[in-house]
């Protein structure tokens, strides 16, 4: 008897595991982005989440008919977010470049550039007329990645300061405490037309890049399903529509890789 309601009670929670497990892996979408990295992911005037990558994100939801959450997360901590299950993917202008075995990625869906924003009357033209200046990056990004990949400007620099965001960034490089700020293009775009003050982006960019969106080491599952959505949007043209909303953001439509 014993043993009958032993096979009883495991078959039951082989069944419910089974009932409640597939969704839980692939019924959801839980976003992980900077909400200070326009144009990929911002806070907008009325409080609510928004950015081009989340915007894609939204629409790979809507086809697989999943729930999607976007989750604003300290950029320092997002390896720890994703690790523990707070969520199951980084998708905000997310370098792929230089991390490939890091995480399971997508398919590379925007060309961007590392670029350096200085104010226009510095005098400064080119990246070896930043010898000796104060450069800023936010801190954990691709910039810094950047900055530390380029051994002939790292070494020419007097000092990188890493700072939370971009925001505090242009605070600093209008009141002359930084030099230059290192960025994503589309960022510095955004940044430049956004703050007050004359700025322009080096011609020389001081590294190039593409990004993806990142999910957790060996979660291909999850990977498939999104990746298999974006082809498509890239394809039939929804790409490009969602991205062309996003152009007063910052947001470049040349750098679009997967758009024909």
């Amino acid at each position: 008897m014993k043993k009958i309601l032993c096979v009883v009670l495991a078959l039951a929670m082989v069944l419910s595991l089974c009932a409640c497990g597939g969704k839980s892996e692939t019924g959801k979408l839980v976003v992980g982005f900077d909400a200070e990295f326009p144009p990929f992911g911002f806070l907008a005037e009325d409080g609510s989440y928004d950015g081009f990558d989340l915007a894609l994100a939204k629409e790979v939801c809507n086809r697989l008919g999943w729930e999607f959450e976007a989750v604003a997360i300290d950029w320092n901590s997002k390896d720890t977010e994703l690790s523990s299950g707070n969520i199951n993917c980084i998708w905000n202008g997310f370098t792929y470049t230089g991390r490939e075995d890091e995480y399971t990625w997508s398919d590379p869906y925007v060309d961007n550039s590392i670029v350096a924003v200085v104010r226009a009357d510095s005098g400064i033209t080119s990246l070896a007329d930043l010898a000796g200046k104060t450069m800023m990056a936010q801190a954990a990004s691709s910039a810094v990645d950047a900055i530390n990949a380029n051994e002939t400007l790292k070494n020419s620099l007097g000092q990188v300061v890493e700072l939370a965001d971009y925001n505090m960034g242009f605070m600093e490089l209008k009141q002359g405490s930084v030099d230059a700020i290192a960025a994503d293009l589309g960022v510095a775009t955004y940044q430049i037309g956004s703050n007050d003050g004359d700025y322009i982006i080096l011609e020389e960019p001081i590294s190039t890049e593409q990004y993806a969106v990142g999910f957790l080491k060996g979660n291909t599952e999850l990977r498939d399903a999104v990746n298999k959505v974006l082809l498509e949007m890239a394809e039939d043209g929804t790409m490009l529509k969602i991205a062309q909303d996003y152009v007063d953001d910052g947001l470049v439509l040349e750098s679009l890789c997967l758009v024909k």
